[in-house]
């Protein structure tokens, strides 16, 4: 398997960037780590390892993304404002800067990640679903009050997929875009699952509302929020989008 990492300056952050490449050819994988965690978590957590037999065949490549979590959502002090314009700056980063340095043929993304990176998935692919094909969340958080409760600010709202998605009157809202994609929203119902398992079944219940066709996935009441689990769910999951990419 090809492996490389980069290290670059971000204009938008003002500072050394971290990513790392696993495999070279097929379908496109963008990956966020979970909640203040690195770019090598998926590595370090196995991921890689159950993923590699479809990386070494070709069928898809990765690009783990770093986070800066620690400074935004994840931060208790501090103005709510300066923590999620911050974030925005990250935003930024990813879609100007890092993204059309490895994006190939225009082409599109699976977007994914696990817990915090589920969030980010989401809001990535909902935000920007020019760029992506598919969004396959795991154990997503969906709705960014649990952060930054009984805010208004103008940037929180557009980085709360649950909140922007009911606003029907919202022109960000490309409902026609959603349609010809791919949506798969996964979560246990084990322990630690409670919060999470909730937000996405609003998450499917407002894309249903609206006509959008997502797979709310749920599985059983022994499964937790853990690598133990998402290494089983990433590969059954990223199978069966190969598969319907393979038969479409």
């Amino acid at each position: 398997m090809e492996i490389k990492y980069y290290k670059t300056f971000s204009e938008n952050l003002q500072r050394d960037m971290e990513y790392k490449t696993y495999g070279n050819a097929g379908q496109g994988v963008l990956v966020f780590p979970s909640q203040d965690q690195r770019f090598y978590e998926w590595e370090d957590n196995g991921m890689i390892d159950v993923l590699a037999p479809m990386i070494e065949a070709g069928q898809i490549h990765l690009i783990c993304v770093d986070s800066i979590d620690a400074e935004t959502w994840s931060r208790t002090d501090g103005d709510h404002h300066e923590r999620i314009a911050q974030h925005e700056r990250w935003f930024n980063y990813i879609i100007d800067e890092l993204i059309p340095s490895v994006r190939k043929n225009n082409e599109q993304f699976i977007v994914t990640g696990c817990s915090m990176g589920g969030y980010h998935a989401g809001n990535f692919f909902f935000r920007r679903p020019d760029l992506f094909n598919t969004l396959f969340s795991m154990s997503g958080l969906f709705y960014a009050d649990y952060f930054f409760p009984n805010n208004s600010d103008e940037l929180i709202y557009r980085n709360s997929p649950e909140a922007f998605l009911k606003d029907y009157n919202n022109p960000n809202v490309l409902l026609d875009t959603y349609r010809n994609k791919r949506i798969v929203l996964c979560c246990g119902q084990g322990q630690w699952e409670g919060i999470t398992q909730a937000s996405t079944g609003r998450l499917g219940a407002i894309l249903n509302d609206k006509g959008v066709d997502s797979w709310v996935d749920i599985w059983g009441k022994d499964v937790f929020h853990d690598f133990v689990w998402w290494r089983k769910q990433v590969v059954y999951h990223i199978g069966k989008l190969l598969e319907q990419r393979v038969a479409a």
